[in-house]
């Protein structure tokens, strides 16, 4: 089996974010059950051993962890059930929360070599200790074992590309490639050694294609880009100038958005998630909530537990 934690559903800067004052967040700090409040954007996945590895580490961690049971200590001094940390790119929301993991716990970081440079270049990391924490490459397309630093492996993971761009603090001066293939932006592909149930984790996407549309109909379990409901929503709320698009993400509505890109595909639970505080669909009771489950779709949030 596959467990599946949310620890966090919201995108960049979380919901309510701290400096807005937009609809969904004035009615979130008014406690309106409606619309409550979410942390940014991370998994935790296990085989149903105790052995918990993290999909992204979110800002938040500390507290997403101290709100986690199944994430708490179990022996006296020092534990942790989390045994290692996958990271899909080198955003700040993903990687920001490694440096709550610097108190000497053994761990496994996996990332893509060019993740893993930006890392290395920046020696804020250094903290993680890396005589306990193994810095592991993931190669795309290839399946590979997530090793807990003690006891054998019962989950792989799958890297694949997708389409995106490279971390909005790492943006040269130029023009930026928003629909770019290659190992700044990936997916995650979550099995079971040996087969079973599939889950698919994809929290940054810039379009649907063919390739996103394959990787969709082999899953039982999505989680999507679900940044915008549409690709000029900031624009039009006066908060940014950039489309989604330009910010490397796919919009939920409209002929190019994922609702309409994965119509015809079948099979997976699917979960929008790294959900904007603009986003209409993290109102419960909006429209666009509606239309969202009318096709299918589910809105991700912190806590929930999923078992595949």
């Amino acid at each position: 089996m596959v467990q599946v934690i949310v620890l966090g559903a919201a995108a960049g800067g979380g919901f309510p974010q701290w400096n807005s004052l937009g609809p969904n967040c004035a009615r979130a700090r008014a406690g309106d059950p409606a619309t409550p409040s979410l942390t940014q954007t991370s998994l935790a996945v296990s085989a149903g051993d105790g052995n918990w590895f993290l999909l992204d580490a979110a800002p938040e961690l500390r507290i997403q962890i101290e709100r986690t049971p199944a994430l708490h200590p179990r022996q006296s001094p020092r534990h942790s059930p989390i045994q290692g940390v996958v990271l899909t790119s080198a955003d700040v929301d993903r990687i920001a929360g490694l440096l709550t993991l610097r108190e000497g716990q053994p761990l496994s970081l996996y990332a893509t070599p060019r993740v893993h440079a930006v890392l290395d270049a920046n020696p804020v990391f250094e903290v993680l200790n890396r005589e306990k924490v193994a810095r592991l490459p993931l190669a795309l397309d290839v399946a590979q074992p997530l090793v807990p630093p003690s006891g054998p492996a019962r989950l792989q993971v799958t890297p694949f590309a997708v389409p995106g761009k490279v971390p909005l603090w790492l943006e040269g001066p130029g023009p930026v490639e928003t629909g770019a293939l290659s190992e700044d932006v990936i997916g995650l592909e979550i099995a079971e050694i040996g087969g079973g149930k599939r889950l698919v984790y994809m929290p940054g996407c810039a379009m649907i294609t063919a390739e996103i549309r394959a990787r969709a109909a082999g899953a039982d379990l999505l989680f999507l880009d679900g940044t915008l409901w549409q690709d000029d929503e900031m624009v039009r709320a006066g908060i940014g100038p950039k489309t989604g698009r330009r910010m490397g993400h796919v919009s939920m509505s409209g002929p190019d958005g994922s609702i309409a890109g994965l119509a015809s595909v079948s099979g997976p639970t699917r979960y929008f998630i790294h959900i904007n505080n603009s986003n209409p669909v993290l109102a419960r009771d909006s429209a666009e909530r509606q239309e969202l489950e009318a096709a299918g779709w589910h809105v991700a949030e912190d806590g929930m537990i999923i078992d595949l």
